[in-house]
């Protein structure tokens, strides 16, 4: 399969995003980090005070001690190298050797200490990061899972991004902790002989420099890669997925799936080891380069020696506060690449959220009413995200409680998004939606909906019970789901069940079991009468069940409206015939409207398709 047939593979060279990912270069997340790591501290304080507390406690502790261990060194060293009898050195080294083994002791315990509460921080942190993603998402309008942009942010946020947070609070501790191991070993070889310290710290920043090059490397790829990872995501849970496991039998649909997952597969593969090969590159210039930094920190320590400007024993005690201070500093610059690294992707899982709650529905600044006497559709328009053309377009229709409406058309005519900001689920770009006086664009909308009910075609299978499938997390009492079980049909379906309504309804798991479509379409049309609401909306409810079950259906929801006010979409038009009025709509716009005879009078498009319909049953 040619790359061409893929748009999202079309890019030639990993980098060639590069122009777009402008703000994360090493000063721009630099700047961002402050703020970054305060709001990660932030959940972290949230999630666990005092495990934060310790965390930072217990790390400036043992520096001290580590500051202090160091000293005590000298004092062994001087000791052991002064003149004597070694019996008479060593016993002269004991008192400092208590000192340096008592702080050593002391070090380990206090780092464990805070190794444990760090490690107490990571889960509380991530629950934290999880249920504010997760909450947002299933909060944010309707409307933003149309846009491909929101579904990239989406997917970055996933990927990496939710797992940021505590990612930058571990790596904050862990840029903590080798902090206070820096000013530990720093302070003590400020005090041998100042010349030393800045040489450390050329000896450890080139492999600095190579591992944030490296990550930005590593970010590039994977913002670059985005759109092909979701093709072979959903490529791959095309080829394991039960639903789908028939059709790609059917149509022998493996081979076509394999060639388009190895095109993306290879096109990722081919990324992935150019950069491989970049950051070889990056490291073995940084490795060299600190190389030479290493040489020349040595070089200086010999010199000192050499001309007497500093005694064997503050020799011996500047190589260990070397060694210390460098792998104090190679921590150092690990924790604060991982920092950066981790910041980019926490930065996605920001703004993520950010752009999330801008797409939360607005503050309501009127009281949501509890029913109406009339619905009003006022010349409300509504396009989805990235379209050429208006979905609906100066819409108007009017809806009377206790009426039956039905809403047909031909495929796109718009009549599922017009039920859609009907519910609720769509704010209309113009025009208005009124429950008598009350503009729906100022209510709450979550309180709105809990006086809808609506019935799906493409209703959800929730992997849940019977029980749960029907109330849907409320509780009205088992009378309540019993009766609305019974009116749908769906009693029917939960007696040839093994456990009844508590029989879960997903073959994943164990004892588990799956419903026809005919019995699913039963299930969700129970949950939607089960829920006590003033306007109930069927969207296709009879799209799964043959032509005796559809009738019975029909009739239950005529006999069963109890003063309900019910929006009928259909494409079988024989089922509309006793609605109180019909809107017929054709892209977008209602081109008719009025009873069933009125139009069958017309003879224009409701006529039309209700004859075409009619005669295929003669």
């Amino acid at each position: 399969m040619n790359t061409a047939e893929l748009p999202e593979l079309k890019t030639p060279n990993w980098f060639a995003l590069s122009g777009n990912l402008s703000d994360i270069g090493f000063v721009a997340i630099a700047r961002k980090l402050p703020s970054l790591i305060r709001r990660a501290l932030g959940m972290a304080w949230e999630a666990g005070p005092r495990d934060t507390i310790a965390v930072i406690t217990l790390n400036l502790l043992s520096g001290v001690f580590t500051a202090f261990g160091l000293l005590a060194t000298t004092g062994v060293l001087e000791a052991l190298f002064s003149v004597g009898p070694t019996p008479e050195r060593i016993r002269a080294a004991l008192p400092s050797l208590i000192l340096v083994a008592t702080a050593a002791v002391l070090r380990t315990a206090l780092q464990a200490g805070a190794g444990f509460s760090q490690a107490r921080l990571r889960p509380q942190v991530a629950r934290i990061a999880e249920e504010r993603m997760y909450g947002l998402t299933s909060q944010v309008e309707l409307a933003a899972y149309d846009d491909p942009d929101f579904h990239d942010a989406l997917q970055r946020a996933r990927n990496r991004g939710v797992d940021g947070p505590d990612a930058v609070v571990d790596t904050t501790l862990d840029t903590l902790t080798a902090l206070t191991g820096i000013l530990a070993a720093g302070g003590v070889l400020g005090l041998l002989h100042p010349v030393l310290l800045p040489l450390l710290v050329i000896a450890v920043l080139p492999d600095g420099w190579a591992a944030i090059r490296s990550a930005r490397m590593n970010y590039e790829m994977s913002y670059a890669l985005i759109p092909a990872r979701r093709r072979k995501w959903i490529l791959a849970d095309l080829m394991a997925r039960r639903e789908a496991a028939a059709e790609v039998r059917s149509f022998n649909m493996r081979g076509f799936l394999m060639r388009m997952y190895d095109t993306v597969a290879r096109a990722e593969q081919n990324v992935m080891l150019d950069v491989a090969g970049r950051q070889t590159v990056a490291r073995l210039v940084g490795e060299a380069l600190g190389g030479v930094g290493t040489l020349a920190v040595y070089v200086a320590l010999g010199l000192l020696l050499g001309l007497g400007i500093v005694p064997l024993a503050v020799a011996g005690t500047a190589v260990l506060a070397i060694r210390s201070g460098q792998g104090s500093l190679q921590n150092l610059m690990y924790a604060t690449n991982r920092l950066y690294e981790e910041g980019l992707y926490f930065t996605d899982y920001v703004e993520f959220c950010a752009e999330a709650e801008r797409r939360l529905p607005g503050v309501p600044s009127a009281d949501t009413p509890a029913a109406f006497e009339r619905i009003t559709v006022d010349d409300i328009t509504f396009s989805y995200p990235g379209a050429e053309t208006p979905a609906l377009r100066g819409v108007s229709l009017h809806i009377d409680k206790g009426e039956i409406i039905a809403l047909v058309g031909e495929n796109g005519s718009g009549k599922t998004t017009l039920s859609k900001v009907l519910a609720g689920l769509y704010a209309p770009e113009g025009g208005r939606v009124l429950w008598d006086d009350r503009d729906l664009a100022h209510v709450d909308t979550d309180a709105l909906r809990r006086g809808i009910a609506v019935i799906a075609q493409d209703h959800t299978h929730w992997p849940l019970s019977v029980r749960h499938n029907i109330t849907m997390g409320t509780d009205r009492g088992e009378a309540a789901m019993l009766a609305a079980a019974e009116v749908a049909g769906a009693d029917q379906v939960a007696a040839e069940l093994p456990h009844g309504y508590d029989t879960l309804l997903d073959r994943r798991f164990k004892e588990g079991h799956e419903l026809s479509g005919g019995q699913w379409q039963r299930v969700a049309v129970a949950r939607g009468f089960h829920r006590e609401a003033p306007l109930l909306i069927c969207d296709e409810p009879t799209a799964a069940l043959d032509a005796r079950a559809e009738h019975a259906l029909f009739e239950r929801v005529r006999r069963h409206a109890d003063g309900r006010t019910v929006l009928l979409i259909t494409h079988r038009l024989a089922s509309v015939r006793y609605a109180d009025r019909i809107y017929v709509l054709d892209r977008g716009v209602v081109i008719e409207e009025g009873a069933h005879q009125e139009l069958m009078d017309k003879e224009g498009v409701y006529a039309e398709l209700y004859t075409l319909q009619a005669d295929a049953y003669s």
